[in-house]
């Protein structure tokens, strides 16, 4: 299984994506699911991907092959985010097809985002049937993949106006609560900050499991809720 992230807050874009592939008691594979391409000072880009990863990695070998080729159409020749999304989706839909066509059926999604120079700076969730949906004020984070034990840290926290840090952060929680609650979800955990309108590569790291920020994160945050627990207003158990 997978889990991956796209915040979108007013400062910039933050990604994040586990890298477990297969996990088993005694099979556990990892692969990056997170890939970024980009020209400087024109545009940057971000792609994280869930599902099949036969089909996952098969779309992203043609991103990079129409990029060699100077195809007609490539991300380095999209002017919009709402059509790079279109571009991702063609590709994942066309490569489902032809894998369909053959007797098998491997789905997959994406989150794109990144930005072009003079368009704004962006992120969409792609949907195996090639449509997607974009990020907005209203909903500032998408994910794909396992993202149930994730989500309620993201729905309390991040907001339009939440800093990059902060949401790098929050990004990270939600991540270990995933890995927490779900074997098939874990590191090494891929985090990636780009700040609007630098145009330039994000900040970048790659915790792997035994990464000593990462166990402190886990602790700070575990005595952080076992404290607010404990703070709890009591039942009222009877009326006095």
């Amino acid at each position: 299984m997978t889990y991956c992230a796209a915040i979108s807050v007013n400062e910039g874009l933050v990604f994040i994506s586990d890298s477990r592939t297969n996990a088993g008691v005694d099979n556990i594979s990892t692969y990056s699911k997170m890939n970024a391409y980009g020209v400087p000072g024109e545009k940057q880009f971000v792609i994280c991907s869930a599902g099949n990863l036969a089909t996952s990695q098969a779309v992203i070998l043609q991103v990079e092959r129409d990029i060699e080729d100077n195809a007609e159409t490539s991300l380095y020749n999209i002017q919009r985010m709402s059509d790079v999304a279109r571009y991702i989706g063609d590709l994942l839909v066309n490569e489902q097809r032809a894998r369909e066509a053959k007797g098998a059926q491997f789905s997959a999604s994406f989150l794109v985002g990144g930005e072009v120079l003079g368009a704004r700076c962006r992120t969409f969730l792609v949907y195996p049937e090639g449509n997607f949906i974009a990020s907005s004020q209203q909903t500032p984070f998408l994910q794909i993949g396992e993202i149930k034990y994730g989500k309620p840290i993201l729905d309390r926290v991040i907001s339009d106006k939440t800093g990059l840090d902060e949401a790098a952060l929050c990004a990270l929680l939600s991540m270990d609560a995933t890995t927490r609650s779900n074997v098939t979800v874990g590191p090494p955990v891929e985090l990636y900050v780009y700040e609007k309108g630098s145009l330039q590569p994000g900040r970048y790291v790659c915790f792997d499991e035994d990464n000593e920020f990462l166990r402190l994160l886990r602790r700070a945050w575990n005595d952080s809720i076992s404290q607010a627990f404990q703070n709890m207003p009591k039942i009222p158990w009877s009326s006095e």
